[in-house]
């Protein structure tokens, strides 16, 4: 390799590192926190995964709230699936409303996960991830809980059906629900 070569691909690569770098940079500065416990939930309105029509959040305001934000390659969503579908079928003739937030899916693979692990609560479906953004979303899944007045009372990164984090939902629909 000449001189000259071996200098224009070092200058190519110092290039790449430092567009790399300004995009991390842009990330970083340009990231949403997720609202902190406490505030207010972000308002939002999805259409459902099945067609049946839009949900708004203002909507169910009086009511507990479980926003889980997931996906279908997400490696441990399909753990806490079952987490979620027996709180949905228990507690919403108490009032609890579990919504499933698929971010940026493909809705045939939405679909796939929706059947294979037979949830009935709905999905609502956010491809362009706004929603999800709103609420700072880095990993998934991400759990928050809403009280009636509106109030994120928890917020749970990581799947509820871990030692760690079970007791924590647990606790956190029974505050949301009071």
């Amino acid at each position: 390799m000449t001189h000259r070569l071996k200098a224009v691909a070092q200058l190519v690569a110092l290039a790449c590192v430092a567009g790399l770098l300004a995009l991390l940079v842009w990330q970083l500065t340009h990231q949403q926190h997720p609202p902190p416990v406490g505030s207010i939930a972000p308002a939002f309105t999805l259409d459902q995964l099945n067609g049946a029509g839009p949900v708004s959040l203002a909507s169910l305001r009086g009511r507990p709230v479980v926003l889980n934000f997931w996906s279908s390659w997400c490696v441990a969503c399909p753990g806490e699936a079952p987490v979620l579908e027996h709180y949905w079928k228990r507690y919403r003739s108490h009032g609890l409303v579990v919504l499933g937030v698929d971010d940026k899916d493909l809705p045939p693979d939405a679909r796939r996960f929706v059947a294979a692990h037979r949830l009935t609560f709905p999905i609502l479906k956010d491809g362009s991830g706004q929603v999800t953004d709103s609420y700072g979303v880095a990993v998934r899944p991400e759990t928050y809980v809403v009280s009636r007045r509106g109030r994120i009372v928890a917020h749970l990164t990581g799947p509820i059906n871990t030692p760690g984090f079970s007791a924590q939902f647990r606790n956190a629909v029974a505050k949301a629900a009071a």
